[in-house]
């Protein structure tokens, strides 16, 4: 019997489709879209892969330093939960009551509810004084810590790809701290703080053209008006704290997606993490040192005093503090302001102010913006997009931890500038000379401090590249029979010359052929050529790494350190020093999600 005839049509191939080009809008936000994908992620939990953030066994290194960030953490939870407290009894109000409250001294005294309340708070709260200590002296940590913590991270290199955005995130919550601390210290509407109040607004008023109009949009008013307690009330408990909250989250999920950095050392490498896991070990550690935070805190609020505002009394617009300082973090703007030049301009009806502008408006954003910009300008200069997991020791950048150094010298400068009628009155010297010395020293002194660090960092290159070759002192002198004396030199370990020379030489950028096979200029020559001056610089004067023949020949007993063994440290990838070892490919662990 015959088969039906296949009815079918015939499968027809699909035409081929051309490989769609990328249009200029999608060209342009390629860049910006790879870069935000390789720091966070975005793009794989676009895809529906979703980082495995609750890895409860993911390892962390094991370092003191680490723990000034948790520092800063604690601290900030200590400000939650004593914030908490202190909003049930204060009055963000300016009202004016004649005060009948239990301290003697201002009894029948006109002030504002604000300043009574705090009293109230102090004196006949049962813990209210040491609530109130605990606060402030919590809040001193925080800034404090996290400023130390950026030191850190900074002479470190731990802000190099992929924590850019993260050390970025670092110093806006430095900035919101800052501001969060000084409105807070401002409230109590006592008399220190209302003059750094007055400054305050005295700044925004020489902002040129709009300053008058921010302060009376502020105030309601002109200064001091009715809203001024309530108004930075509202930023202090509700708007501030949230976008801090809200930061300090983003900065722990990136700092456990993109793992910690960790210090060079035998079986660690960029590709792998070298510590505990973090449950079990650092959940106990975590939560121990959290009470030991808390502890210390409250210890230095019950001994020692801290904002006695009772002392000071009410605000009032024609008095000011003799000798009045506002909290350190404050102090170098206070500088700034005392140190700068009666500078100003009047163009028709305008007064512009530079001397208060320059000092306080700039100087506030300065900081946290050089802090945040620092990484971006690095890797320009360096061309450096490698990620980086190890972090540097700071003789290894020696120009990084001199810029460094130099900026510290010119915070110090600045907070000696703010105490410069203090320092007048207590050693007896003349504040006028003070003042022109701290003029000069501003640009001097951190010239004179960043060559002085280059010259330490190069000098202690050399001399650890010394003890690599002749190994160190022992301090025994011998004497030969033939009357010389000489001094033996002990070999280090093989572990410690791996902790010398594991970190890589970096050379300044050569430039390559400028034009191609048909003579038209490469793409990125100009960038290239405007760059490398500048990276000659940041590069040339390292001092080379000692080769392995050189090591070899000055070891005088053959051969070590062949990789099966560091100073009797397995790095097999099993455990180095009871650590566990976490490594693959990207270091970052990715599970499917639907």
């Amino acid at each position: 019997m015959a088969k039906p005839a296949n009815t079918a049509a015939p499968e027809q191939s699909a035409p081929e489709q051309p490989d769609r080009q990328l249009g200029p809008v999608m060209k342009f936000m390629s860049g910006p879209a790879k870069w935000a994908d390789d720091r966070t992620g975005i793009g794989g939990i676009m895809a529906g892969r979703i980082p495995n953030l609750f890895n409860l066994r993911k390892l962390f290194p094991d370092h003191w330093s680490f723990m000034l960030g948790e520092i800063a953490l604690y601290s900030f939870i200590v400000l939650l939960i004593t914030g908490t407290f202190l909003t049930l009894w204060f009055k963000p109000s300016m009202g004016e009551i004649e005060y009948e409250g239990s301290y003697q001294l201002l009894r029948g005294l006109p002030m504002s509810e604000a300043y009574a309340s705090t009293l109230n708070i102090s004196f006949d709260i049962r813990g209210g004084l040491l609530i109130r200590q605990i606060h402030h002296w919590a809040a001193l940590l925080f800034v404090a810590s996290m400023l130390v913590h950026a030191m850190r991270n900074f002479f470190t290199g731990a802000f190099r790809k992929p924590r850019e955005l993260n050390w970025a995130i670092g110093a806006t919550l430095l900035f919101l701290g800052m501001t969060e601390g000084f409105l807070g210290y401002s409230i109590p509407d006592d008399l220190l703080s209302g003059v750094g109040v007055r400054i305050i607004f005295g700044a925004i008023q020489s902002i040129p053209l709009i300053g008058s109009y921010l302060e009376t949009w502020f105030l309601g008013g002109e200064y001091p008006g009715d809203l001024l307690v309530p108004r930075m009330y509202m930023l202090h408990i509700l708007l501030i704290p949230a976008v801090i909250l809200a930061l300090v989250g983003v900065h722990l999920i990136l700092i456990f997606y993109n793992k910690h950095t960790q210090f060079p050392g035998p079986g660690r490498t960029e590709k792998n993490v070298v510590g505990f896991p973090f449950f079990p070990v650092y959940t106990a550690k975590a939560g121990g040192f959290m009470f030991i935070v808390a502890g210390v805190i409250v210890l230095m609020a019950a001994l020692m005093q801290i904002n006695p505002v009772w002392v000071y009394g009410p605000y009032n617009p024609a008095e000011v503090s003799a000798g009045s300082q506002p909290d350190w973090y404050i102090g170098y703007l206070e500088g700034a302001l005392r140190i700068m030049p009666n500078w100003e301009w009047h163009l028709g009806p305008t007064t512009w102010s530079w001397n208060i502008f320059i000092p306080a408006i700039i100087g506030f954003v300065a900081l946290p913006l050089a802090i945040g910009v620092y990484p971006f300008l690095e890797k320009w200069v360096t061309g450096d997009d490698r990620e980086h997991h190890l972090l540097d020791r700071p003789r290894n950048a020696p120009n990084r931890t001199a810029i460094g150094v130099a900026a510290i010298t010119v915070y110090v400068v600045l907070m000696v500038g703010g105490a410069n009628d203090v320092i007048a009155t207590h050693f007896h010297l003349n504040l006028n000379r003070i003042t022109e010395v701290l003029r000069w020293a501003i640009f001097i002194a951190p010239i004179i401090t960043f060559i002085m660090t280059k010259r330490i960092c190069i000098g202690l290159q050399r001399a650890a590249n010394d003890r690599v070759l002749h190994g160190s002192e022992t301090g025994v002198i011998t004497r030969a029979p033939s009357g010389g004396y000489s001094e033996a030199d002990k070999q280090i370990t093989q572990g410690e010359k791996y902790m010398i020379t594991q970190h890589e030489q970096q050379v300044p950028l050569e430039l390559g052929e400028q034009t191609d096979e048909n003579g038209v200029a490469r793409k990125g020559t100009l960038k290239e050529r405007a760059r490398r001056p500048f990276t000659r610089w940041f590069y040339a004067h390292n001092v080379p790494l000692p080769t392995r023949e050189e090591i070899d020949e000055a070891a005088h007993h053959g051969a070590h350190g062949d990789g099966h063994e560091i100073d009797g440290h397995e790095v097999d990838g099993h455990g180095v020093d009871g650590h566990e070892i976490e490594g693959s490919e990207t270091g970052r662990e990715v599970t499917t999600g639907h």
